[in-house]
């Protein structure tokens, strides 16, 4: 690989793995640490407090998304430039990772906008039952982050 080359991929994974740390550490921060201590408040307190801070967590999640999957195929593309191929476990982080992808923009646009209403409405059950659905997809792309995470740290 020549040295431009060598300097871009090194740059480039950097990039990519910083988002995938607060993509996949912050999921887990809110699945383990952040949701089980705001439990302890009365609804209206948890579920205003839960919109507010997941939707900053999603904004971060949308732009780390991006540079995941710009950073990713830029470094499919150099790796296939130098004359190389695609592991298998790049293969596997990738169809995994376009899954973590569509999942998040079901959570993000379709399940996030209905939190967002139910606190409007100060609806605080309907924004209840909206959290619980985040948290079931955040669990769901927690398992998906974490794998992909074995399969390449560990092959």
């Amino acid at each position: 690989m020549p040295i431009p080359f060598a300097y871009a991929a090194i740059a480039l994974k950097t990039l990519h793995v910083l988002a995938v740390v607060l993509w996949v550490g912050g999921m887990a921060f809110a699945h383990f640490f952040l949701r089980p201590a705001v439990a302890a408040l009365e609804p209206p307190q948890r579920v205003a407090l839960m919109h507010d801070v997941l939707g900053r967590f999603f904004a971060a999640v949308l732009v780390a998304v991006v540079v995941v999957l710009a950073s990713g195929l830029s470094l499919i593309g150099i790796a296939h430039a130098g004359g190389g191929h695609m592991p298998w476990p790049w293969t596997v982080m990738t169809v995994l990772g376009v899954v973590m992808v569509a999942i998040f923009g079901h959570i993000r646009f379709a399940l996030y906008p209905r939190l967002r209403r139910a606190v409007a409405a100060r609806d605080w059950p309907a924004g209840g039952a909206a959290l619980a659905r985040i948290r079931t997809w955040v669990g769901v792309n927690l398992t998906l982050g974490v794998t992909i995470l074995v399969v390449v740290g560990f092959v």
